[in-house]
C-alpha cells in the first residue's frame, strides 16, 4: 500500500493485556509486544491480504499462520497451551490490534509527521531569540504608549504609527537569526490601499515575517493572548482583533469588525487555514476573509510563506533552526464571489508551495 491503512487482527484472549508497539532495525516489520516474554511479529507488507484472507475457524483450530507467529515464554512453539487458555477463556471478548502503515516499506514513528532533532545548537538560539525579541518589545512598547493618544486621535484605523514600531520590532527580533528573501514586492497595493491579505499558516514566525513588510493589517488573534504582558497589550493598541474559537457568535463580530475595518480604510489579515500546518502541506482554506472581501470589493492578496516550518516547527517553539524564509507576494485579486475567490488564492498558494517543495 503507499498511503496509510489500518487493519485489525481477531486474537485469541490468552493475552488480556498489550504493550506498546516497538519498530524494529527492519524497514518492513512491525513488532507487537503484548506479554512479557511473548511477542507477535507482523509482515507490515502482507498483513493485509493474510490476515483478511484466514477464517476464524482455522484460527481457532490451533493452526500456525504465515504473518502471525505465536510463542510461549520461553519463546518455543507451544499450541497446546494455546488451546488450554481457549477452554478457560472462552467466553471473553476478542481483542483487537490496529496496526498502521504509514508508507509502504517505512515502518518508522516518525513516517506520518517527522520532527527535527532537538540539537543544543538550536534550543540555544531559541532562547537567544525570545531574550532579543523580549527586550526590544519592552524598550519599544514605551514608544507604543507614549504615542498611542495621537494615534486615536489622527489615525484610529490604520494605526500608522504603531504598526511602524512593529516593523521595528519584528525586524530586530529576526535580523540576527534568519534570512527573509521577498518576491513580488511590486504587487503589494500602495499603503493606503484597504485589502484583504491571506497566506499559509506554517509557524510561529509567520507574524514575524509579516509584519516586516510594513503594511498596516489587522491580524485576528485568540482573545486569551490579549492578557499577556507588553505584547497582549500591544496588540490592542496595534488593533488586533480578538475572536473566541468556537464561539460562533464571536465569529460573526469578528466578521462585521473586519468589513467595518476595510471599509474605513484598514487592511486585515488572515490564516484562512484557521491554525498552522504540522506538515507544511496547504490545508483546506475556510470562506471567513474572502466573504469579508466580496462585500467590501476590497482586493485579495495572497502571499505564501516558505520557511518558517523547517526554522521554528509547529509545537517546537522552543526551537529555532538556521534557515531562510521566503516570502511570494502574489497578483492581487478580486471578485464578488467568495467561493470563487477562495478558490482562486488557494490554488495560487498552493501552486507555489509545490514549485518550491
Amino acid at each position: 500500500m503507499d498511503v496509510a491503512s489500518v487493519c485489525s487482527l481477531p486474537l485469541h484472549p490468552p493475552f488480556p493485556s498489550y504493550g506498546k508497539a516497538k519498530y524494529s532495525s527492519r524497514p518492513s516489520l512491525i513488532r507487537v509486544v503484548p506479554y512479557k516474554g511473548c511477542s507477535l511479529s507482523y509482515n507490515r507488507e502482507r498483513a493485509t491480504t493474510s490476515v483478511n484472507a484466514t477464517s476464524r475457524r482455522n484460527f481457532h483450530s490451533g493452526k500456525r499462520h504465515t504473518d502471525v507467529q505465536w510463542c510461549n515464554h520461553n519463546g518455543k512453539w507451544n499450541p497446546g497451551r494455546i488451546h488450554d487458555m481457549k477452554l478457560k477463556r472462552s467466553n471473553q471478548w476478542l481483542r483487537h490490534i490496529g496496526v498502521r502503515s504509514d508508507l509502504a516499506g517505512a515502518a518508522t514513528p516518525e513516517s506520518a509527521f517527522p520532527k527535527p532533532e532537538l540539537k543544543l545548537g538550536s534550543k540555544i538560539r531559541g532562547i537567544c531569540f525570545y531574550t532579543v525579541t523580549a527586550i526590544a518589545a519592552i524598550f519599544l512598547f514605551v514608544l507604543m504608549v507614549i504615542g498611542h493618544p495621537f494615534v486615536l486621535l489622527f489615525d484610529r484605523y490604520r494605526r500608522k504609527f504603531q504598526h511602524l514600531i512593529a516593523k521595528i520590532w519584528a525586524t530586530i527580533s529576526i535580523l540576527p537569526f534568519y534570512k527573509i528573501k521577498i518576491e513580488g514586492l511590486e504587487n503589494l497595493p500602495p499603503p493606503d490601499t484597504p485589502a484583504v491579505y491571506v497566506s499559509n499558516h506554517q509557524s510561529f514566525l509567520d507574524i514575524y515575517t509579516l509584519l516586516t513588510l510594513g503594511r498596516c493589517f489587522k491580524f485576528i488573534s485568540k482573545t486569551g493572548i490579549f492578557l499577556y504582558p507588553i505584547i497582549g497589550w500591544a496588540m490592542f493598541m496595534l488593533g488586533v482583533i480578538p475572536l473566541k474559537r468556537m464561539d460562533t457568535r464571536s465569529q460573526m463580530d469578528c466578521l462585521k469588525r473586519c468589513i467595518d475595518l476595510v471599509k474605513k480604510g484598514a487592511s486585515v489579515f488572515f490564516f484562512p487555514e484557521g491554525t498552522r500546518s504540522k506538515d507544511g502541506k496547504l490545508g483546506p482554506f475556510k470562506r471567513g476573509a474572502f466573504t469579508v472581501a466580496s462585500k467590501t470589493g476590497a482586493l485579495v492578496v495572497p502571499i505564501t510563506l516558505m520557511g518558517t516550518g523547517e526554522i521554528m516547527p509547529t509545537g517546537c517553539e522552543g526551537i529555532l533552526n538556521h534557515g531562510t524564509v521566503k516570502v511570494i507576494i502574489h497578483k492581487p485579486i478580486q471578485g464578488s464571489k467568495a467561493d470563487v475567490l477562495c478558490n482562486e488564492a488557494m490554488k495560487v498558494i498552493a501552486d507555489s508551495l509545490n514549485l518550491l517543495s
